[in-house]
């Protein structure tokens, strides 16, 4: 599943560099939301893996900050990315013919950075607060990463509630900013949209913003069931398994949704090609051929029965596929005949 997330966004990545007609304000922001959600699974499935096989379950203390670190930052720059995307749909709905003043180059640039620097300056005060803690006692975290509620369990002194009060104020504060903003875009969209006469006109704007709110429902249903939720002492096994949906699934989820809702993340040629010679040589025939074969398939008109091979379902589908034994040289003389 990791490796589908990975290979899911960075296929995204790639179409949108290598299609000029996607190089648009929307694709520079898809393409910098694959980026954070690639950083955001590097940080913390890995190691989680690497513990998974290994005896020797163990982290340096730096290194846990820098995981918290670096979770958080990409975390928060994917709500702040979803955010800016929703003003993007918000903009282009309501007010289309100043659509290329509002999102230009520049802006979208600004847009992007700000996003960033947000998430990097969550990460940094939530985990300059915890780690200024005293820790005493027991060094075992009981979670598959360096997650705020398992390090606050280890912590002691005077200052540990209002250190916890404090961070679960910032981040749900940061949360509901970004989920408000988005909502408000939408019911902006939505008075828009119900203006338009002609039912097809409506169908076509909301299908723009179709990708993007249902990974938004999906990113903020996880967070707000981890943030919001009432921490009890017996709930530490129920907060681990949401935290490994949160942190797995979602990334898992959004390249899909983005991919099947939007029929212009379609594989290119000179990508297909690209596939074939690369995973040729290192996975076997068996992926060359079900790249040629798919490539033939969503060239079909949207009618077909076959269009709903996007970019990860397209991949996924290969990359299954590529671990299949390879021909025998009777059955290749067989297939040649």
């Amino acid at each position: 599943m990791y490796l589908f997330t990975l290979l899911g966004n960075l296929l995204i990545m790639a179409t949108i560099w290598s299609e000029r007609s996607l190089h648009t304000p929307m694709y520079l922001f898809l393409c910098a939301l694959s980026i954070s959600e690639i950083l955001y699974t590097f940080a913390i499935i890995p190691r989680m893996l690497a513990d998974l096989l290994s005896t020797h379950r163990s982290i340096a203390f730096l290194a846990c900050a820098s995981q918290m670190f670096f979770s958080f930052t990409f975390g928060f720059t994917h709500s702040f990315l979803l955010t800016v995307m929703g003003y993007d749909r918000y903009v282009a709905i309501c007010h289309p013919l100043r659509y290329n003043v509002l999102m230009s180059p520049r802006g979208c640039a600004c847009l992007v950075g700000w996003s960033w620097a947000g998430g990097a300056v969550m990460g940094m005060v939530v985990t300059t607060a915890i780690f200024h803690l005293t820790f005493c006692g027991p060094n075992k975290i009981h979670h598959f990463f360096c997650h705020v509620p398992p390090l606050l369990k280890l912590a002691c002194g005077e200052d540990v509630p209002v250190v916890a009060k404090g961070v679960g104020l910032v981040c749900i504060t940061a949360l509901l900013g970004c989920c408000v903003l988005i909502l408000l875009s939408y019911a902006f969209i939505v008075a828009a949209i119900l203006k338009i006469p002609s039912a097809e006109g409506r169908h076509k704007a909301f299908s723009t913003c179709a990708s993007h709110l249902t990974v938004v429902v999906v990113h903020y249903g996880f967070a707000s069931v981890i943030y919001l939720k009432p921490k009890h002492p017996q709930s530490m096994d129920g907060d681990i398994l949401m935290g490994i949906t949160y942190t797995v699934l979602t990334p898992f989820l959004s390249p899909i949704i983005f991919s099947l809702r939007n029929k212009e993340l379609n594989l290119s040629p000179e990508l297909l090609k690209w596939l074939c010679f690369f995973f040729g040589r290192r996975c076997g025939e068996n992926f060359s051929l079900t790249i040629l074969f798919l490539s033939y398939s969503i060239s079909f008109p949207s009618s077909s029965l076959l269009s709903f091979l996007h970019l990860p379902s397209f991949f996924l589908l290969s990359f299954l596929l590529s671990f299949l034994p390879p021909l025998s040289k009777k059955e290749k003389k067989i297939t040649n005949k």
